[in-house]
């Protein structure tokens, strides 16, 4: 029989890290896989992103609306869990593919390790500054496979106490896309999205769950030095953590502007190819300090979310929360029209390659679904 992969997905960015993984297993003979479409792909306010893996030609998949906007995490795990169990249980997969630190991933990893059915984690041991952290090393705990992107992160899973063997350095999957000629051309991509801007800055500000307090004036403060600026901006709404609430509301002052696009959500390889042609991407998103640096281009990174994340690169340029600061960043990279070498601290391009290997591995499905723990000697 066939093994059966399941890779789960939550949100636009896991889906196009995930998609050059997905298209080995279709290509691979003696498997067969299915996608669990879940999380922000099924919320109208984010863009109904799941028309985006149907547009991808992926046929197998299945639908699962795990929230209302709005729900608390917790709530939404629990959804998740439950609606996961279910199919599990029905469709029994041999594997079940999850990536990164959202909510989707650690109930696709507490199902499976509650199922004895092997987990693959792809990009753990990696360090940011949120309640991140704490998913992102749960999910670890309870998954079976590593698949992580560099050195330094496959050290972190064994200091984790999972066994060396069970973990993988295969880069980001998202370098696969970034390194393809096959990206659109900015024309191309203009056109699609209706952007008349030459020159444009990419907007993408998230929550941080543990200053949900103090998140009304971050968000209000980013959009004033938006505002202020005479520059152009392409603003992507934040991923559905709490406090997205009150980004939303701040970004209520920046529609109607002939100087500001705002977006639910851009098809990946669209997305990368605005990216390496930005100015700069300003906010807390990964996309700052993982993708921008492979493309040269400045971040000016805000806050805390990324703390523990960011590399020592010229390319980052660290502000605090106040308008002013931001503000001062984004008129330092416009004026100067900064630009860096290209950096990649995240793998090779290749993680499509190392993952087929994986997979074709007997050693792999002899893996054991109960864990232990390796103290490091």
């Amino acid at each position: 029989m066939n093994k059966k992969i399941l890779f789960i997905s939550g949100t636009r960015a896991d889906f196009g890290k995930l998609k050059s993984l997905i298209k080995v297993v279709d290509e691979l003979s003696g498997f067969d896989y299915e996608i669990f479409i879940t999380g922000m792909h099924m919320l109208k306010k984010y863009g109904n992103t799941y028309l985006e893996i149907k547009k991808s030609g992926f046929t197998n998949y299945h639908e699962f609306i795990n929230q209302h906007l709005n729900e608390p995490m917790d709530i939404i795990l629990a959804n998740t869990i439950q609606g996961l169990s279910r199919y599990i249980n029905e469709n029994k997969p041999d594997l079940i593919v999850i990536h990164g630190d959202r909510i989707e991933a650690l109930a696709g990893a507490i199902v499976g390790s509650f199922n004895n059915i092997l987990v693959a984690h792809i990009e753990g041991g990696e360090k940011s500054g949120t309640i991140d952290d704490s998913i992102r090393h749960s999910i670890t705990k309870l998954s079976h496979i590593h698949l992580v992107c560099n050195s330094e992160a496959a050290n972190r899973v064994i200091q984790l106490g999972e066994d060396k063997d069970s973990v993988f350095i295969i880069g980001s999957p998202d370098m696969d896309v970034m390194r393809s000629k096959s990206l659109p051309l900015i024309e191309d991509v203009k056109n699609y999205y209706d952007i008349n801007f030459k020159n444009y800055h990419i907007v993408m500000f998230h929550p941080v769950t543990t200053e949900y307090e103090y998140f009304d004036q971050y968000a209000t403060n980013l959009t004033k030095a938006i505002l202020k600026s005479k520059e152009n901006f392409i603003v992507i709404y934040p991923n559905n953590d709490l406090g997205s609430d009150r980004i939303f509301n701040a970004y209520e002052t920046l529609k109607d502007r002939q100087n500001i696009i705002l977006f639910p959500s851009l098809n990946f390889e669209r997305f990368l190819t605005l990216l390496k042609n930005a100015k700069s991407i300003i906010g807390n998103s990964s996309a700052g300090i993982r993708e921008a640096p492979f493309y040269g281009i400045p971040t000016i990174n805000i806050g805390t979310r990324q703390n523990n994340r960011i590399p020592k690169l010229d390319s980052i340029i660290n502000v605090g929360y106040e308008k002013k600061e931001i503000l001062e960043a984004i008129n330092l990279v416009s004026k100067n029209n900064l630009k860096f070498n290209p950096i990649c601290c995240f793998g090779e391009g290749n993680s499509n390659i190392l993952f087929k290997q994986i997979l074709l591995n007997d050693k792999f499905w002899n893996t054991s679904p109960q864990k232990s723990f390796y103290d490091i000697k």
